[in-house]
């Protein structure tokens, strides 16, 4: 059982992840606190490698479940 919320917890963690890259795509913009601009093309290669760690870690839990 505790199995299973983990895997629910990285599946959304991840939907998350795809949904922010999904709105860098598009084009938006995030600005720290302060005003400045995020670099976007840094957080969309932190994003990515986010999801894939993520690909990888419920690959790992569902074959162990299965």
């Amino acid at each position: 059982m505790v199995q299973q919320a983990e895997l629910d917890r990285l599946k959304a963690r991840r939907v998350t992840a795809i949904y922010r890259l999904d709105l860098i795509t598009g084009g938006a913009q995030i600005n720290y606190e302060d005003g400045t601009p995020v670099d976007m093309a840094s957080e969309k290669t932190r994003l990515e490698s986010i999801v894939a760690d993520l690909d990888r870690r419920i690959e790992k839990l569902e074959r162990t479940e299965g």
